[in-house]
C-alpha cells in the first residue's frame, strides 16, 4: 500500500470515528490507531487517549460525549462550512461546490450534509486527485478545525483528543502528499 493510499484509508477510518458512534467505534479507533501510528507519532499519542475513552465506555457513554461536545456546543459543530462561513449564504454556496466536487468524482455522499466532517474525510479517502485534496486539506479542513478545537469548552472531552489527532494528521498529510506530489513531478520532468 502506497503512502496516499496510507492516508486514504486513515481518511476513512477518521470519518468513521467523526460519525455518530454505533456498536463497532472501539474496533474503529483502535485500527485507525495501528494504521496512524506509522504515519504519526504525535497524532497517535492523543488518538491513544481517544482509543483508551471508547474502549472503557459503553456506547450510551460515548453517543453522550459525542453530543456533548458536537450539537450541544454552537462553537464545536463538525460541519466545515459552518466554521468557515457561519450560518450564511457563503456556506450555501461552500456546500454547492462541495456537491458539485462529489459528483464531479463520483461520490456519494451518505446522509448527513455535505460539509459534514465525516462526508469531507469519506470524500478524502475516496479520490485520487491531489490538487483537490490538498485544497480542501489546507483551505477547508484545517482552518475549521482549528475553529472547532477553540470552541471545546472543557479539556477532557475525549473527542477534542480526536480532534487534536485528526489535525496533526491531516498537517503531516499535507506535507507528506505535497512532497510526494513533487517528487512524482521531478520524475516526470526527467522523463
Amino acid at each position: 500500500m502506497t503512502q496516499i493510499q496510507q492516508n486514504q484509508d486513515l481518511c476513512l477510518r477518521f470519518a468513521t470515528l467523526f460519525s455518530y458512534p454505533g456498536q463497532g467505534i472501539a474496533k474503529e479507533a483502535a485500527d485507525c490507531l495501528a494504521g496512524l501510528q506509522k504515519f504519526s507519532p504525535e497524532a497517535s499519542v492523543s488518538l491513544a487517549s481517544f482509543v483508551r475513552f471508547v474502549e472503557d465506555s459503553d456506547v450510551s457513554q460515548i453517543e453522550e460525549a459525542y453530543t456533548g461536545t458536537f450539537d450541544l456546543q454552537s462553537l464545536c459543530h463538525p460541519y466545515v462550512g459552518y466554521q468557515l462561513c457561519g450560518e450564511s449564504q457563503q456556506r450555501t454556496m461552500f456546500m454547492i461546490k462541495l456537491r458539485e466536487l462529489y459528483t464531479e468524482h463520483g461520490f456519494v455522499p451518505g446522509n448527513e450534509l455535505p460539509d459534514h466532517l465525516a462526508e469531507v474525510l469519506r470524500f478524502l479517502g475516496s479520490i485520487l486527485d491531489e490538487d483537490c485534496r490538498q485544497e480542501i486539506i489546507r483551505n477547508g479542513l484545517l482552518p475549521a478545525l482549528e475553529q472547532i478545537t477553540k470552541g471545546v469548552e472543557s479539556d477532557n472531552r475525549p473527542y477534542l483528543r480526536l480532534l487534536d489527532s485528526l489535525q496533526n494528521f491531516l498537517i503531516g498529510t499535507a506535507m507528506s502528499d505535497a512532497e510526494l506530489q513533487s517528487i512524482e513531478r521531478q520524475k516526470e520532468c526527467l522523463s
